[in-house]
């Protein structure tokens, strides 16, 4: 029997982060943007949760689960990957192998749910669905949702741009910024790029009252992530423009990653 397109994305999720990708320098040296990424993300987390018990789901190598117990959060961390829990086991960061759609956790005990990774590792709306379900399950009343997703409008800027547009246009253009589906040729396990609308509405429909949606690294981090380290003033000017256009319609899909915040009514 044919491998479904979810199973082939779970397999190139373990080859890629465990094999392939070092999640662990992502957000540190691998470019100016990751920081750029890190910082904001934390700003955004810390603005809206308060200190308590925070489930960090898909949380990677634990890098944000030890910036959040250095600031005397309660955290625990489930990935799906072998490599990441054992990364941020090494961290002291309390971890194990777990999925986002069924997490192995008692119904209202968190006062945070953190997923920055599983919803754009997701290719179906069912499935991202039962991950957002799975997410409220555990939260407490009043408790936070802090969800991810990647902008369909960078992914097509990456795709489309710097180079002569093809005539007839390619049908993975086209089906991504139609439906937010990766092109077949990607190397990154995408399952689904977001708009900001999109996410919104994804995360309402499980349940939450989404009190905004956020751009991260804003018009900036895209040139952070690929063009040559333009020193300390220009990564400050970045963080202070992606700051500025973060909640802005439109503007905020110009980050490589959206952010969901909400709560559970």
């Amino acid at each position: 029997m044919t491998a479904s397109r979810q199973q082939q994305i779970d397999a190139r999720i373990q080859a890629y982060y465990g094999e392939v990708f070092d999640e662990h320098v992502r957000l540190t040296t691998r470019s100016a943007q990751g920081p750029l990424e890190f910082r904001r993300t934390q700003e955004i987390i810390r603005a809206h949760v308060p200190v308590g018990r925070v489930l960090d789901v898909g949380g990677g190598a634990g890098n944000h689960a030890r910036a959040l117990m250095d600031a005397g959060y309660e955290v625990e961390l489930i990935d799906p990957v072998p490599r990441h829990v054992k990364q941020a086991g090494e961290a002291g960061v309390p971890a194990a192998v777990g999925d986002a759609r069924d997490l192995p956790f008692e119904d209202d005990s968190f006062d945070a749910v953190i997923m920055l990774g599983p919803l754009y590792h997701l290719a179906s709306r069912d499935d991202r669905s039962q991950a957002l379900a799975e997410a409220r399950r555990v939260l407490r009343i009043g408790g936070v949702l802090i969800a991810a997703g990647l902008s369909r409008y960078i992914a097509f800027g990456k795709a489309s741009l710097g180079s002569p547009v093809p005539s007839p246009i390619p049908g993975d253009w086209l089906t991504l910024i139609a439906d937010g589906a990766p092109g077949s040729g990607m190397r990154f396990p995408a399952g689904h790029f977001h708009t900001a609308e999109e996410l919104e509405a994804e995360v309402t429909a499980a349940g939450l009252t989404v009190r905004e949606v956020l751009g991260v690294e804003g018009p900036g981090g895209l040139f952070l992530e690929t063009g040559p380290d333009a020193g300390e003033q220009v990564r400050e000017a970045a963080l202070v423009l992606a700051r500025a256009a973060s909640a802005v319609p439109g503007i905020r899909d110009f980050s490589a990653h959206l952010v969901a915040v909400a709560h559970v009514p």
